[in-house]
């Protein structure tokens, strides 16, 4: 089978949660998936699924194609005892996703909404049309274990006697007790059964809930506003020193503009340490803020919170606020890490993955080279320092890789000062650990460690103990210590910063002589490994050897099979000159020391790429035009090569990565992104693997 059906009785029981958590599967193996919904309820409004699916995995796919029709053209045709006629059409309109992607996942509408079809369930028939395996979603909130066990037990009989392929039921919202019991009742029954634990995070709505759901205007709004998760909703209908009693962290405050009081109370609850952090405010009745204390908040240097307003009276918006249900979106990264780390942690994935496994790609693209780092990182979960807390970036990307269980993390700054910039952040770093390098107990022993490093290079016990308090020194210190296992810095700092306390400290693994660099270059299909892009200005054959080597064994660390190509502007024996025999002496030094390791060189990047080229170039060798690993004769040729090719391709590069020192260390752009950090942190992690 080609295409899995996820489907559930009733609507808010978690089925965008199972279909995120397959399509992370399906990512990782499969290079082009699809996602269907045959029917969706509205054309007027765009379906939050499809949506969903498109933005944060970046399907290639057109909104009109992820639908077969809407739920009342569908109710129409039932009527009219034309349901095999909407199935022929919504069966075509799959068979074109299925020629032309390798899976489609797809999602069916609950039950409860095709309320026209009472007794009637079209989704287990559209499945056996589709040949689709399919996965039911049964919530077990509020419900008695009774209950959900005869719900999962009538879905089962119902799917066998159809003649439908259950693949597996996921019962959602489940407590430890009501886990407990189900497992007991059912374990003589042969079904695929999971359970996802209740998780608050992912039951309370966020700001962008409100925004979507209330006719809610901006009155004073932040850029990552939309993200933050409400805790509760309360009404400020008492006096100022009692309110301040009932509430509770991340609170939203229903309170009208003109009770001043309340609201400068708020505010300065913000900033004590006394009291709870409120996510926002809503100001009822279109009353405005004053001019002057809208001027006080603006002013105001760091807590600051969203606050709205609607035309609603008090008692009509505290009563719409209670029918706000939360929702994944794809920009809410916090709650999809959330979410992802939940599924990974409950689900045995690796199972899922083996039912699957008939499904494999050999297609390698940039989301699934992602998937690949962070399973790779999760198999031996590695301590990583980030020196860099005064940036945002390294804050968010830090609670990401937290959530997804892809390293542990130390941040170094001030305590107080990193939580308080998380809580305005609206982050939780609270599983990082802090350290200040200016009061660290570790500081006195890197100090003496560091001078009796150094004290041959002519430094001094002052010197030493100024230096390691520097950031990216004392973040190196404590990888040399072993208090960690790889360090990732360079996100306000220069390349030099970051590795010259490596090249000082760390030093290079027994039996190699340099440090250099990698880009892995992810392309639409496939991820090259260049080297050496970053550190080496011109190395001699044997210099370039070592990089060729290193390079390999990094790109087989990350799984991608080497086949090195040592460039050149010559292929073969088609040109002379030193740059060309030094390229020539460098590849039989490779050929001598590794035998195994399949390599090329001489050879110029057209025939080591492109098969048609390579056939008329050089046209017996393993290598080329199939090559994935790229050793650049020098750092100008490397350096501007990369550069070039990702401006031009759009290819993403990811790097520098260093390698050859003996606990890893890796640089970042000054220009990175969340995303980059994540990445590179990953790295870092497998990087720490492979050296423990």
């Amino acid at each position: 089978m080609r295409s899995l059906y996820i489907t559930a009785t009733q609507k808010n029981v978690g089925m965008l949660f199972v279909s995120l958590g397959f399509m992370e599967i399906l990512k990782r193996k499969i290079h082009r998936v699809a996602f269907f919904r045959p029917i969706i309820e509205s054309k007027e409004k765009k379906d939050h699924s499809i949506a969903f699916m498109l933005q944060h995995y970046k399907l290639d796919m057109d909104y009109e194609a992820c639908y077969g029709c809407d739920l009342e053209y569908a109710e129409k045709m039932f009527a009219a005892g034309e349901s095999q006629k909407l199935y022929s059409e919504l069966l075509e309109k799959f068979k074109i996703l299925e020629a032309h992607y390798d899976f489609v996942l797809c999602e069916g509408l609950p039950q409860s909404v095709l309320k026209a079809l009472e007794h009637y369930d079209p989704n287990l028939q559209l499945a056996q049309n589709f040949s689709s395996a399919i996965v039911n979603v049964i919530t077990a909130q509020q419900r008695e274990v009774e209950d959900i066990c005869e719900e999962i037990l009538l879905e089962d009989k119902k799917l066998r006697d159809e003649g439908g392929v259950h693949f597996a039921t996921f019962v959602s919202r489940v407590d430890a007790q009501q886990q407990n019991l189900l497992q007991k009742k059912l374990m003589k029954e042969e079904m695929a059964l999971y359970y996802l634990p209740e998780l608050q995070e992912l039951g309370t709505p966020t700001i962008q809930d409100l925004l979507e759901t209330l006719d809610l205007k901006k009155v004073l709004f932040g850029e990552h506003d939309h993200t933050r998760t409400i805790g509760a909703f309360r009404v400020a209908d008492m006096e100022t020193v009692h309110f301040l009693e009932q509430i509770q962290e991340d609170d939203l405050v229903v309170v009208p503009a003109d009770r001043v009081g309340i609201i400068l109370s708020l505010f300065l609850a913000l900033y004590s340490k006394a009291y709870p952090k409120i996510s926002g405010i809503i100001f009822p009745s279109s009353v405005p803020l004053h001019p002057g204390i809208k001027k006080m908040i603006d002013g105001l240097e760091g807590h600051k919170i969203p606050l709205l307003s609607t035309s609603q009276d008090t008692y009509q918006i505290a009563q719409d606020l209670a029918g706000v249900h939360p929702r994944l979106r794809a920009e809410n990264y916090r709650k999809i890490a959330l979410a992802l780390g939940l599924f990974e942690k409950s689900i045995d994935t690796a199972g899922l993955a083996q039912k699957l496994a008939h499904l494999k790609s050999e297609v390698l693209t940039p989301l699934m080279f992602e998937y690949r780092l962070f399973e790779l990182a999760r198999k031996n979960i590695k301590t990583i320092v980030l020196p860099e807390s005064s940036d945002e970036r390294i804050l968010r990307a830090a609670e990401i890789i937290l959530r997804r269980g892809i390293a542990r993390i130390v941040l170094l700054g001030e305590k107080e000062e990193i939580e308080q910039k998380s809580q305005r952040l609206g982050l939780d770093l609270a599983q990082a650990k802090v350290i200040d390098p200016r009061t660290s107990e570790y500081l006195e022993r890197f100090a003496q460690t560091y001078y009796t490093l150094r004290k041959a290079k002519g430094i001094s016990r002052e010197s030493a103990y100024e230096r390691v308090r520097d950031p990216n020194y004392f973040a190196t210190m404590i990888v040399y210590m072993g208090y960690a296992d790889g360090m990732v810095s360079g996100a306000i700092h220069a390349t030099a910063d970051t590795i010259r306390p490596a090249f000082q400290i760390i030093k290079t693994v027994p039996g190699v002589s340099v440090v250099s660099s990698v880009f892995f270059m992810c392309f639409k299909t496939k991820v090259l490994v260049y080297g050496d892009c970053a550190v080496n200005l011109d190395p001699d054959a044997a210099t370039l050897a070592e990089i060729a080597i290193a390079s390999a064994e990094t790109a087989r660390a990350f799984g991608i099979a080497p086949k090195v190509a040592m460039l050149s502007y010559a292929t073969g024996s088609s040109g002379s000159g030193a740059e060309v025999e030094k390229v020539r002496e460098a590849t039989e030094l490779v050929r001598a020391k590794r035998p195994d390791l399949p390599v090329e060189g001489p050879i110029q990047y057209d025939a080591a790429i492109d098969k048609a080229v390579a056939k008329t170039k050089i046209p017996d060798s393993e290598v080329a035009g199939e090559a994935s690993v790229f050793i650049f004769p020098d750092l100008n040729t490397g350096n501007n090569t990369y550069k070039a090719v990702q401006r031009s391709s759009g290819a993403l590069a990811v790097g520098p990565i260093l390698q050859g020192l003996r606990k890893p260390v890796n640089d970042l752009s000054r220009g990175c992104s969340v995303e980059d950090i994540v990445n590179t942190v990953a790295i870092t992690a497998i990087q720490a693997g492979d050296a423990g």
